[in-house]
């Protein structure tokens, strides 16, 4: 094990710089890349002079900040303005679209509603367009006028680890984030040179980098293993949660599938009844014509507990109808999927409290 900063020398050998500033050359056979990825700054006219907080410093922070600005608009934005608005902050989120902008436009507009309903602001449609940091006070320049606060986290991604590795001297490809390009089964544009995790083009998810490096492995020492991520589950920890897997109408019109989509209220579910929050939806996407089930998003209380049933269903190739047919556990979250199946060819509303 060699500690130091590594880049590649050709496509067989890598150059290890070291604490002591000795430089190593290291040949190899196969090569795995696996460098993670970091919190990204976004190109704000007085940022990087600021001392803003990514989401390391937010979690390593032993006090409270009284005021909060939140740049950014997805999974770790959403998560961590929540949580600090739970701890006492007072909260602000800019969003440059609407939170969550890449999903279907009704999981954005429900986590909307719900934070704003608890006391959060969401500035919508709004940047930064200049930071500035005195006396212990950050200041944003915004369309909608100046905000201050005490603490300014931002959220606006993560950025392949990858900018320093000297990857066009092994010929490796990446994308236009910087991220590996890999294939299913995790080679590169070099075939033995491998890349898992953050540092690559797939989604930055902790299982996903898992099964990434595990499939890596197998096909690195002469095996072939490949990662569908044709049905991977994304779960949001907010609350309501968010949790989508397959395809969104949007994407599926952008692939060329026509669609028929359900969308159901939580005041049509037992179990959100029964627990007095009916926040949120179930929204299933089927293919049109066959009733192929082909994707989900759901914003709901432990949305994360009902989304693998959705991915299972959607690998097993079923339709709504079959789904709708299910035997489900009466007064369960997950037997929202069941009714919102059901609503493709019944009045949901009209059914007894459990109806097959």
């Amino acid at each position: 094990m060699l500690r130091g900063e590594a880049r590649f020398g050709d496509a067989h050998s890598v150059l290890v710089r070291q604490a002591d500033g000795v430089e190593q050359h290291v040949t190899f056979d196969r090569c795995l890349i696996a460098t993670g990825a970091s919190p990204a700054e976004p190109p704000i006219p007085g940022l990087s002079d600021t001392p803003y907080w990514t989401s390391t410093e937010a979690l390593e922070s032993e006090t409270l900040p009284s005021r909060l600005a939140v740049i950014g608009s997805s999974v770790v934005a959403v998560e961590l303005a929540q949580a600090f608005a739970r701890l006492g902050s007072k909260v602000t989120i800019l969003a440059r679209r609407t939170l969550f902008f890449r999903e279907d436009p009704a999981v954005g507009e429900a986590v909307t509603a719900a934070f704003r309903a608890k006391g959060i602001e969401v500035l919508e449609h709004t940047q930064a367009g200049k930071v500035a940091y005195a006396d212990g006070e950050f200041v944003l320049a915004t369309g909608q006028g100046e905000l201050r606060v005490d603490k300014l986290l931002v959220a606006t991604g993560r950025a392949p680890n990858t900018r320093a590795l000297a990857l066009e001297a092994a010929g490796v490809a990446v994308d236009a984030q910087g991220g590996v390009v890999v294939d299913a089964t995790m080679r590169s544009s070099t075939p033995h040179i491998y890349a898992a995790g953050d540092c690559t083009d797939q989604p930055q998810f902790v299982y996903v980098a898992a099964a990434a490096g595990t499939r890596a492995a197998i096909n690195m020492t002469g095996g072939e293993a490949t990662l569908d991520l044709a049905t991977m589950p994304a779960v949001v920890f907010s609350d309501p949660q968010v949790a989508t897997v397959g395809l969104s109408e949007a994407e599926a019109h952008r692939a060329g599938i026509e669609t028929d989509s359900r969308l159901l209220t939580l005041d049509n579910v037992p179990r959100a009844l029964a627990n007095f929050d009916t926040r949120g939806f179930i929204k299933l996407v089927a293919e049109a014509g066959s009733g192929r089930l082909i994707g989900v998003q759901a914003v709901t209380p432990e949305a994360g507990e009902i989304i693998q049933t959705a991915a299972l269903a959607i690998r097993a190739r079923m339709t709504v109808g079959e789904l709708g047919n299910q035997l489900f556990p009466y007064l369960t979250m997950v037997e929202g999927l069941k009714l919102a199946a059901q609503t493709f060819s019944k009045n949901v509303e009209q059914l007894s409290c459990c109806a097959g």
